[in-house]
């Protein structure tokens, strides 16, 4: 796996110094990040960039932006905390979200999603179009006064996003792979590397699938995507309470693309999903229909765990 650029991380050293320059404490400095964060956004469709930038509990700063895809239904798209979220998960943030800025006020399906993190009421909040000169944090409880979340329906000992998961998924001795279309017309000629990388793309949408956050569905699945230059980037379907505002594996792979900096999607040119066989929450369509929008000349196969 690759190791981000610094524009969607910054290590805890680097913000302690950053912090310091400005006489501010690093909760402090978040919010002169936002506009950084906006700038990483791509929304070619509402061309409202939204930004997001949050403190992990052991001191990196994580940065998201919104996402959307021409020619997808609007659900597809990945709103800016959603990719924070995935951002700091994958890349070992810690067990808990300190602080958050954001460049406008998270919409109800955001403010969904992180009831998915432990003890989110106690995370603070700063949104910085609200018009003051020095907008405070608040708790996040104050802008989701009655949740429903994991406490709804979870015990206290079922890990949430941020906390280790390890769910035990095997391959299926005959587990069945789906391709997209005639392979000798996929991925402009990189079927060799393909074919190479076929067991390391498999690994990694295992890995990605045990990692995976679907204790609601109990349906584990992961994606990894591949470049055309043998790079790997894994995903993990996260799920939400409330269903609708969960993260769909081949989002959370993309998100690892482009945290790695991989560049434009046509770049993308194989896939992998692991799920399980006849599961009641199926990714594979929805995943062969993003890619196809994405990056048309994608090869795509599906795996089947236990």
């Amino acid at each position: 796996m690759n190791q981000p650029p610094s524009k969607y991380i910054i290590t805890a050293s680097e913000a302690e110094s950053m912090a310091r320059c400005k006489g501010l404490t690093v909760p402090q400095l978040l919010p002169s990040l936002v506009k950084s964060a906006q700038d990483l956004a791509r929304p070619p469709i509402s061309k409202f960039p939204v930004g997001a930038v949050g403190l992990g509990s052991d001191g990196r700063i994580f940065f998201g932006g919104n996402v959307e895809f021409p020619g997808l239904p609007l659900h597809h798209s990945i709103h800016a905390e959603q990719f924070l979220i995935t951002n700091l998960a994958a890349h070992g943030g810690g067990p808990k979200l300190l602080n958050i800025a954001v460049s406008a006020a998270p919409c109800g399906h955001c403010r969904q999603f992180l009831q998915e993190l432990r003890r989110v009421s106690e995370t603070q909040i700063v949104i910085t179009d609200q018009h003051q000169e020095n907008p405070d944090y608040k708790p996040v409880s104050s802008i989701l006064p009655d949740p429903f979340g994991p406490f709804d329906l979870l015990d206290q000992e079922t890990p949430l996003i941020l906390e280790k998961h390890n769910n035990q998924l095997f391959f299926k001795s005959n587990s069945s792979i789906i391709e997209n279309g005639n392979t000798p017309n996929l991925s402009n000629g990189h079927c060799e590397l393909i074919d190479e990388n076929e067991e390391a793309l498999k690994t990694e949408a295992l890995e990605a699938a045990r990692g995976s956050h679907a204790p609601y569905s109990g349906c584990p699945s992961g994606v990894a995507l591949m470049d055309c230059e043998g790079r790997v980037y894994r995903g993990s379907y996260m799920e939400s309470a409330a269903y609708n505002p969960s993260m769909m594996p081949v989002q959370a792979a993309v998100v690892a693309y482009m945290v790695a900096g991989g560049g434009g999607y046509e770049r993308i040119v194989a896939a992998v999903l692991v799920e399980k066989d006849g599961a009641a929450v199926r990714q594979e369509d929805t995943a062969r229909l993003m890619l196809k929008y994405i990056s048309p000349k994608c090869d795509f196969r599906v795996f089947h765990c236990v």
